[in-house]
């Protein structure tokens, strides 16, 4: 930590970064609070996808009960290839977005098949993208949170410590520059005075010489 200076260019450079800390701080609580929501709102939506997930996949043993038939081999039908994630820029973070899910479908014929595997098939298609999603939600939730922490630390960082200290820093700069000022006047008054009060003096050695000079040219008495 470079040490204060007790100067009047410190003071006014003290002035200056109170000035800039005084500026940033409300965009930053601003953007602060911003985050705070959005961050409220990710966990929300992470919930509900969560939720939406669970909910489908127990819905398809509710709606196709036929599922529990074993002589009907359904393994392999429906397969994930994989899925494509964007970006979208919330309060100047980048959250994760799902564009889409690839999946690759079983060849069975429709005609040996019953009709319920075309219905099973977009289930399994719809829990599978709704899991994606809920995971996807989730890193929407770590990100932001991590956002907040961040912006609340720069707050904190401003309110706490860049803010007082520049203060703290001002103040120590006024007592000496007024202590300093003060003894500068205090120096050139005590000089003042001893100047005055030797130039009003005797000088003695002058007085002598003329007194001297006088008693010499009396006359002598008869």
């Amino acid at each position: 930590m470079a040490k204060l200076r007790l100067s009047k260019n410190s003071l006014q450079h003290q002035q200056q970064n109170l000035k800039l800390y005084r500026k940033l701080l409300p965009s930053l609580d601003l953007k602060r609070r911003q985050l705070t929501v959005e961050a409220q709102k990710a966990r929300a939506e992470h919930q509900a996808a969560l939720l939406a997930a669970e909910t489908l996949e127990a819905g398809i043993g509710d709606e196709l009960p036929m599922l529990a038939d074993s002589r009907i081999d359904l393994s392999g039908l429906v397969t994930m290839d994989g899925y494509q994630v964007g970006q979208q820029n919330v309060v100047g973070t980048r959250l994760p977005v799902l564009q889409r899910v690839e999946f690759t479908v079983c060849d069975y014929s429709r005609l040996s098949t019953p009709a319920w595997v075309d219905i099973l098939v977009q289930r399994l298609k719809d829990a599978s993208e709704a899991r994606v999603r809920a995971r996807i939600a989730g890193q929407r939730v770590e990100i932001l949170n991590q956002a907040v922490r961040r912006i609340t630390q720069r707050v904190n960082l401003f309110e706490k410590i860049l803010i007082p200290e520049a203060q703290k820093n001002m103040q120590r700069i006024r007592i000496f520059l007024g202590d300093a000022e003060r003894a500068a006047v205090i120096t050139s008054k005590l000089a003042k005075t001893k100047q005055q009060t030797a130039g009003g003096g005797w000088d003695t050695g002058e007085w002598g010489t003329r007194a001297s000079s006088r008693y010499n040219e009396s006359p002598l008495p008869d």
